[in-house]
């Protein structure tokens, strides 16, 4: 492969993580085995190769089919164009848990802010609600009233 060939970038430019692939490699290994920094740096460089051949191989298997946007079957089909066939299951259930991640996370962002659909006063309200239930429990489950409701309970008790 050219060095050229990524989107216009030479080879050294791209890369990945040096941390998070250093903390790959050891999750990997033995915990009494120790990875030379060398062997480390080969290893990323290897790992950079592969998602170069992968994403290529993906590109010329899209634009086989006249696509223009590379597709999760456009990789998993330069998988078997390439000979890692035996990886395709594997990959395919790593992309599966990812969409199912995926959608949780957007759902409970969904529920997060449903909270935004309501009114200031009715946030002020159910602020002053969570935060009186926050005394109540820092009490001891004894409700302590706050100074302004300490105001209106004077105000009513002179009232009567």
């Amino acid at each position: 492969m050219d060095p050229m060939d990524i989107v216009g970038k030479s080879k050294e430019d791209a890369s990945l993580p040096k941390a998070t692939m250093t903390k790959i490699i050891k999750e990997m290994l033995p915990a009494d085995v120790r990875v030379a920094r060398d062997a480390q740096d080969l290893l990323i460089e290897c790992c950079v190769e592969f998602i170069n051949l992968i994403s290529s191989e993906s590109n010329e298997v899209c634009n086989k089919e006249d696509k223009r946007t590379i597709a999760p079957e456009h990789v998993l089909k330069a998988l078997k164009v390439l000979g890692f066939g035996e990886y395709v299951e594997e990959v395919y259930a790593a992309y599966e848990q990812h969409k199912y991640e995926t959608m949780q996370d957007s759902q409970r962002s969904v529920k997060m802010n449903s909270g935004a659909e309501m009114t200031e006063e009715e946030a002020a309200a159910e602020q002053q609600r969570m935060f009186a239930e926050a005394r109540a429990r820092m009490n001891g489950g004894v409700s302590v009233p706050q100074p302004d409701q300490l105001e209106t309970q004077q105000q009513t008790s002179l009232q009567s």
